[in-house]
């Protein structure tokens, strides 16, 4: 009786909202599937009539692929999660009435997203024909902006080319936004200087003198394209991200203390999230050799983490050290535009104090001002960032271009978090953020 009243309770909607739930599908004999919106009710999906049969068609093809999903050969996205708003209609009741009578389908209500069309388009393209993903969220109510993962596929014809999809060897189908692992490369530098402070009340008096290389029980770790950057401070080793000096850093670090501080930024553990995605992984242990250490305190070694992931530590950067809950739904409404529910901005937790997530915005806006990601300084809007170059290969030319980072830093109101694939040198993520800011503020 107890687990009967927990069910109807607690976990009876959880239930009926499953994409598994067979018994969502029989709603469709009644009710037309709903349109899937922007913020600003521009259509991402709606329900055609094609030969007499219903089917979804999706306006801007591959753009929001990924976020949005199909409806075919199962559910993906948000086609998966909103399956129940999306099959339920709030019409007026006399309409569903005379419905009744003329054995018509209702309307299905609309979900209104967060997604920002001028945003993702900006995206879409500025990533062209690299492989990666972008987020963008708006750090201050956790609304996620933009979405991109490439390469892509179009859900118009998931149907038709369902088997070449599944066998793609570029994994078409896979949302690397959210369930690509990638090492973080110098992003991670954001992490680890977070902890170095921790440890270190002076942080702020470190010095290190850069001769372009640090060599360490017989392993030598080069600083990016050989430079030399002479004396640094601390702020200056993440504006110029210095290896050497960050290698130096992680040498110094209390490894069971750097564990923990990983675990609060939810390595290892949920990310609050609707759609599918991959934990994050941090596997430094005390017995770890010093070679382990320096590779890992500059974003290589073990450590792999999504492009989602790198967002919310950056919004919670953003947002004075308190992660608010991501989310991609901002309204449900019945087809003519009736507000049904609403989701509110909604803190899900701390993962830093105010002063750290000052002092982190602080260095990174050094890396725009002086540093790695100069090309966002002297625009119409400020910021701050970090760049990143992973490896991925023994092969040390060939690598991933990464970049973090937020707007309007004073009181920030977009952060981004971007890479691409194998870009070897040849592109660079800091780039792609630029042409998404600029798209938001010109």
């Amino acid at each position: 009786m107890g687990y009967i009243a927990y069910f109807q309770v607690v976990r009876s909607e959880e239930i009926i909202r499953s994409p598994y739930n067979a018994r969502l599908d029989a709603y469709a004999d009644r009710v037309t599937r709903g349109n899937i919106v922007d913020k600003s009710g521009n259509v991402l999906a709606k329900s055609v009539m094609v030969d007499g049969e219903e089917a979804r068609e999706y306006p801007y093809g591959n753009m929001f692929a990924h976020v949005i999903g199909y409806s075919d050969q199962g559910k993906s996205g948000l086609e998966s999660v909103e399956n129940y708003d999306l099959l339920t209609s709030h019409a007026f009741f006399l309409e569903k009435l005379v419905n009744e009578f003329q054995d018509k389908k209702n309307m299905g209500d609309t979900v209104v997203t967060t997604l920002d069309l001028n945003l993702q388009q900006a995206a879409y393209n500025a990533m062209g024909s690299y492989k990666g993903a972008v987020v963008v969220i708006e750090p201050a109510t956790g609304k996620i902006l933009a979405m991109v993962s490439k390469p892509d596929f179009d859900p118009n014809t998931v149907a038709a080319n369902w088997e070449a999809l599944n066998s793609d060897e570029n994994s078409v189908l896979l949302n690397r936004a959210t369930q690509g692992q990638y090492a973080p490369g110098s992003t991670f530098k954001v992490v680890t200087a977070l902890e170095y402070m921790r440890e270190n009340v002076g942080y702020a008096s470190y010095s290190y003198n850069c001769t372009g290389a640090i060599e360490q029980d017989g392993v030598t770790i080069h600083c990016y394209g050989g430079n030399v950057h002479g004396p640094v401070n601390f702020q200056d080793s993440l504006a110029y991200s210095c290896n050497a000096s960050f290698s130096n850093i992680g040498l110094s670090l209390d490894t069971k203390k750097f564990q923990e501080t990983t675990k609060g930024l939810l390595f290892g553990s949920k990310l609050p999230s609707v759609l599918p995605y991959s934990k994050s992984s941090f596997s430094l242990e005390s017995e770890s050799s010093s070679a382990d250490k320096m590779m890992t305190a500059m974003g290589q070694g073990k450590t792999q983490v999504s492009p989602y992931h790198m967002a919310l530590i950056t919004a919670a950067i953003a947002n004075g050290g308190t992660l608010m809950k991501p989310y991609l739904v901002d309204t449900v409404t019945n087809y003519s535009g009736q507000e049904v529910e609403k989701n509110m901005p909604e803190e899900y937790g701390t993962l830093m104090t105010a002063e750290e997530a000052a002092q982190l915005k602080q260095l990174m806006k050094g890396v725009v001002d002086y540093g790695t990601a100069s090309v966002l300084s002297g625009q119409g809007y400020t910021a701050a960032g970090k760049t990143g170059t992973a490896e991925y290969s023994s092969d040390k030319e060939k690598d991933h271009s990464w970049f973090i980072g937020m707007t309007n830093v004073d009181n920030p109101e977009l952060v981004i978090s971007v890479i691409i694939e194998s870009s070897d040198g040849s592109a660079k993520a800091v780039n792609i953020a630029k042409q998404v800011f600029d798209a938001y503020y010109y």
